[in-house]
Order: C-alpha cells, then sequence, then structure tokens
C-alpha cells in the first residue's frame, strides 16, 4: 500500500513572510543609511558653497579695510555652518589685486566620505570657487 502524503502541510506558508523579510530588510537598512550618508555629504557641499560665496561678497567690498584677505577668510569660516573649520581652513584662499573693479576669487575644498557599514563606498573633496567683482 503507498505512503498517503499530507498536502496541508506542503501547501502552508506560515514561514515565507519572515524568509522574504530576512532577504529584503539588510538591502533596505543599506539603501536607507546610504540615502542619508548621501544626505549629509550634499548638506556639506551647500555649506561649503554658501560660506565661499559669503566670503567672496565681503572680500568685494572691503577693499577699503586694512586686511581685505583676512575679512573674507574670516567670513567663509564664520559662515560654515557644521563644517569643521580646521579642515575648511587648510586650502582656504582669498586672492585679488584689490583694486575697483579688479575681480576677487575665493577657493576651498572640503572633505566628503560615504561609507555603509565601515565599507568605504566614495571619497574625495569637495571644492567650490567664487569669483566676484571688486566694489
Amino acid at each position: 500500500m503507498p505512503h498517503k502524503i499530507n498536502t496541508a502541510k506542503i501547501n502552508e506558508e506560515r514561514g515565507q513572510t519572515m524568509a522574504e523579510l530576512a532577504l529584503v530588510l539588510p538591502v533596505l537598512l543599506v539603501l536607507l543609511l546610504g540615502i542619508a550618508q548621501f544626505g549629509v555629504a550634499f548638506n556639506n557641499y551647500i555649506s561649503l558653497t554658501d560660506a565661499v560665496r559669503a566670503g567672496a561678497r565681503v572680500a568685494a567690498v572691503s577693499r577699503n579695510s586694512s586686511d581685505p584677505a583676512g575679512a573674507c577668510r574670516a567670513r567663509v569660516l564664520a559662515s560654515a555652518g557644521s563644517l569643521n573649520t580646521t579642515e575648511l581652513g587648510r586650502n582656504l584662499s582669498c586672492t585679488s589685486s584689490w583694486d575697483p573693479g579688479s575681480v576677487v576669487t575665493v577657493y576651498a575644498d572640503y572633505p566628503y566620505d560615504i561609507s555603509l557599514l565601515n565599507w568605504n563606498v566614495l571619497s574625495g573633496r569637495f571644492d567650490s570657487t567664487m569669483k566676484e567683482r571688486v566694489e
């Protein structure tokens, strides 16, 4: 006599949802962490660009001060928001002849690092240059 197979147990799907969740959840968490890391890096880029713009504006109107390059540098560092000012100040330059009508150039860069679960995905330096005419 052949052995009868219990088909009710074969068609049961109680553990399927948990198995699917265990497979998909790590991918979703890594994706979420990647979005957050990208958001932090993008925020740093926007802060860098705004700080350089503020420094260029101050440099453009500070030609009569005793140290227009120092005023420019101080404004960039003060406008940096949440950026590390020590790191920002390493490659910060404000250059011009400071004559009316000449162009002041402000340059700065800042490091970024996007890592997921201690795996470095992308790193480098953001840079921003702003030019403005000296008034």
